[in-house]
């Protein structure tokens, strides 16, 4: 089967943010699988409305356009799916071995390389289209203080510079094959699959952060895998097992 992302790709020098452009071309009709990329972002988004550091010549900033047929819950398993196609596509064509951290981290030696936000519309339900933005880390030599323990870059780790054309066939074979196999048989084989390459998906001690203002503070717990939505199970200290719903996890540090 001939390969549909990337088939239509608009590119820009500089860009506020991938999404919202892509997000225009979906509205317009753009079809399945376009994708829009840029050498920079003025105002890369990640994920609870962090900013994405997105300078020139230093990562691979893109976003995708999909139409799936499903209803508006789907947006976590899509997740999931992005997430094993950044992570395959990193092993074979970079040679590193990565670690995915529940919903949206791509992780190299317990440091973030790669970040995924999916964001979508609906009509009656119905998803109309889906967004998925995808920020990599290809060339940083460093990092802002605050990000100094916890980003690293694919020139950090390999030690060698990365263009954006490295990865970007890659990358699209694999998210289109991951995307398919979701198609053609549910959420089964992405929730299996994720299970297998996340060490955070079954018995991971973590800490949820960002929880909305009125918890009583960072939960904590040990993962229980993923229910059928593609969300994250934790047992707290109580035994009760939920599914997380708000927040980024982290490990625990309290066992690290």
């Amino acid at each position: 089967m001939a390969r549909t992302f990337g088939r239509t790709a608009f590119h820009f020098p500089s860009l506020d943010t991938t999404m919202r452009r892509a997000a225009e071309l979906a509205r317009d009709g753009s079809p399945e699988g376009t994708i829009v990329t840029a050498d920079s972002q003025s105002a890369g988004r990640g994920r609870l409305g962090r900013n994405w550091i997105s300078e020139p010549g230093l990562g691979l900033y893109l976003s995708l356009v999909l139409r799936p047929d499903c209803q508006a819950d789907a947006a976590p398993v899509l997740t999931l799916i992005a997430g094993l196609g950044v992570k395959e596509t990193l092993e074979r064509a970079a040679g590193v071995r990565c670690d995915l951290r529940w919903p949206n981290d791509i992780l190299v030696g317990e440091k973030k390389c790669c970040g995924i936000l999916v964001e979508m519309e609906t009509e009656q339900q119905r998803v109309a289209h889906v967004i998925v933005g995808i920020g990599i880390n290809l060339n940083h030599l460093a990092f802002p203080p605050e990000l100094t323990e916890i980003a690293t870059s694919l020139r950090i780790e390999t030690g060698r510079e990365w263009s954006r054309e490295d990865l970007l066939d890659p990358l699209m074979d694999s998210l289109e094959s991951c995307y398919e196999l979701h198609r053609m048989r549910g959420n089964d084989p992405i929730l299996d699959a994720f299970h297998q390459e996340s060490s955070f998906a079954i018995g991971r001690r973590v800490v949820v952060e960002g929880l909305p203002a009125d918890a009583a503070g960072p939960l904590r717990g040990v993962t229980a895998g993923l229910d059928s939505r593609g969300m994250l199970l934790l047992r707290t200290a109580d035994g009760t097992v939920a599914p997380i719903l708000a927040g980024s996890v982290r490990a625990d540090p309290c066992t690290m």
